[in-house]
């Protein structure tokens, strides 16, 4: 590519699809990363190689996670309640599958033999040394040996025992970690529950209740704290009816096992019955005493079962009637919702029928279509300001940091009126020994004219145009805020006389010998002017007296300016402001008669 723009033009879109590709580059491998790393597929492979526990313990988790939820007194006697029915629960559970595992033998395969084979022979190996130890001991006290040789005796049949010990708790792991014998894996499990269940004030059956915001709390008196009450209380009643739901699925699992072990635990017709005064030999039926051991079992896990069952039911209770609570908490959260709303639309009623209202009262008072606009709008925003207060206020609540609020409000409101209040103390310095007055000539910001009205934040002028233009009023008023006071500058030129230099420029033709005429315009000027000049100059040295600067003089001065049109005069001379026009009228007339009249002299 030869054109440069075109080469430009090709490396910018360049440019700019690089920028895209890369970016949904990057995008596409957040979405990828996202889809890895969620969290269905690694919770799943948890789940499946995690090993499911024999005793069921869902109700007590449940139970403390909704003893989370409950702030209130009343939330937390419900949380108590069903921690310790959930609580008695899974003890019952756990009594009942410590009975069931004691009452049914081990699957037994060629592993799970040696395993408790080895057991077995360690228990019997530890119960030959303990007999050992005692035999000792009792041997020490009768015999006649030295007690140093049965000392070490003694120690080396106590070392042999610690070993067999040892032995003994690495074969019984060896069974636990094997899972085939589910007595040991219960125990296990019960320890880990009996140690994760909080002690003292950690207990949620024994935590205090916390303050809570409700929908009558001050806390809640504006409609984003009520919707958020609101929002709370039905998360806490989803979760509420979820607990209920699986304590009630739980229940109809346990009244399925009690009604299937209660077909199972009735005596068999067959089965020996006790007698009053059984014979000698009825003692030594071993087959009978263990029938009727398993049976009395049988019963007691009946029993708990029902126990069971009744705790579920009463569990399910307490969450129905918690979940009553929250529903009528959540109720009063939407009741304080729509009177907030109600409020609400009212204000904004309010704020209609007042537009209304001004509409129709200000027509009839103010006959200037003008006025009544700029009226109109001024209690318009009046009204509108106050209802979006009132509607803030309802909706967000009144604030709680006053006096930062009210810090705020003053900062903010010195930048925003951070003018109107230097022009205020503009009107101080304009009032001062060396600001101006009413009538007096004076330039503003490039506007000269007469002040005619020096008010607490606006000075106005009476526009008379440039000093050196004809400056006859324009008839026009200008305004200037008084900050110009103190951040600009500004020129007085009145004194008490109102004293000012004023100039008039002449031109002299080349073929004219211009110093006859200048001489003759000078003694002319300063025959005018001698008497203002006079007085200016008596005025300047009594005003400057006090601060010690020389005298200003006030005679005219004249300066030539040669040009290619001929030689540029230039006259300036003092006079009054008042007078001013007069003055230059009168002095061009004269010059205007001497120029004509030197060519007839001549």
């Amino acid at each position: 590519m030869k054109d440069p723009v075109a080469r430009m033009s090709w490396l910018t879109k360049t440019r700019h699809w690089l920028v895209i590709i890369v970016l949904g580059v990057l995008i596409a491998l957040a979405i990828g990363g996202l889809l890895l790393t969620r969290d269905s597929g690694s919770t799943a492979a948890i789940t499946a190689h995690r090993r499911a526990p024999l005793v069921d313990e869902q109700p007590v988790q449940t139970a403390r996670r909704m003893a989370l939820l409950a702030f209130t007194r009343e939330e937390q006697r419900f949380a108590q309640q069903a921690f310790r029915l959930a609580d008695h629960a899974v003890d019952l559970a756990f009594a009942d599958a410590i009975r069931e595992a004691s009452m049914r033998p081990a699957a037994s395969n060629p592993e799970t033999e040696e395993l408790f084979a080895h057991v077995s022979r360690a228990e019997a190996q530890v119960k030959s040394d303990q007999e050992l130890v005692d035999a000792i001991k009792k041997e020490s006290k009768t015999a006649h040996a030295s007690d140093q040789e049965i000392q070490q005796q003694l120690d080396l049949v106590q070392a042999q025992l610690e070993l067999d010990k040892d032995e003994l708790d690495s074969a019984k792991n060896d069974l636990q970690r094997s899972g085939a014998d589910p007595l040991s894996r219960i125990q296990r499990q019960f320890a880990r529950y009996q140690a994760a269940q909080p002690q003292g004030e950690s207990d949620p059956a024994h935590a205090p209740a916390s303050p809570a915001a409700t929908p009558s709390s001050p806390a809640t008196e504006n409609l984003w704290a009520q919707f958020k009450v609101w929002r709370a209380e039905r998360e806490k009643l989803l979760q509420l009816q979820q607990a209920r739901d699986e304590t009630l699925q739980k229940r109809e699992q346990l009244q399925r096992q009690h009604d299937s072990s209660d077909e199972t635990a009735a005596l068999p017709t067959g089965a020996p019955q006790p007698q009053a005064n059984p014979p000698a030999n009825a003692s030594g039926d071993r087959s009978v005493v263990a029938s009727l051991q398993r049976l009395a079992e049988k019963h007691k896990i009946l029993a708990d079962l029902g126990r069971r069952l009744q705790d579920h039911q009463d569990l399910a209770d307490v969450y129905a009637n918690w979940a009553v609570l929250v529903q009528s908490r959540r109720q009063a959260a939407l009741h304080s919702i729509i009177r907030s709303v109600l409020l609400i639309l009212l204000v904004l009623l309010g704020l209609y029928l007042a537009d209304r209202a001004i509409d129709r009262s200000l027509a009839g008072l103010i006959r200037d279509q003008r006025r009544l606009r700029t009226l109109r709008v001024i209690v318009r925003f009046v009204f509108q300001v106050v209802g979006v207060l009132l509607i803030l206020f309802v909706a967000f609540g009144m604030p709680n940091q006053t006096p930062t609020i009210l810090g705020l409000a003053g900062a903010g409101l010195t930048v925003a009126m951070k003018d109107f209040i230097v022009a205020f103390f503009g009107w101080f310095a304009l009032m001062g020994r060396n600001g101006i007055r009413v009538g007096d000539w004076v330039e503003i910001q490039g506007v000269v004219g007469e002040v005619a009205e020096i008010g607490l934040l606006r000075t106005v002028l009476l526009e008379t145009g440039n000093w050196n233009d004809a400056g006859h009023p324009t008839g026009r008023k200008v305004a200037f805020v008084n900050s110009f006071a103190i951040e600009g500058h500004y020129f007085n030129f009145s004194t008490s006389g109102q004293w000012l230099w004023d100039e008039l420029q002449i031109l002299v033709p080349p073929a004219d010998n211009p110093y006859p005429i200048i001489d003759s315009i000078q003694k002319m000027v300063t025959a005018a002017t001698e008497p203002d000049a006079r007085l200016a100059e008596e005025e300047w040295q009594r005003a400057t007296h006090r601060e010690r600067i020389p005298a200003v003089s006030a005679a005219p001065a004249i300066n030539l300016r040669p040009t290619a049109a001929g030689v540029e005069v230039h006259i300036r001379y003092i006079t009054r402001a008042n007078t001013r026009y007069d003055t230059r009228a009168k002095l061009y007339e004269e010059i205007v008669g001497l120029l004509h009249q030197r060519p007839a002299a001549s």
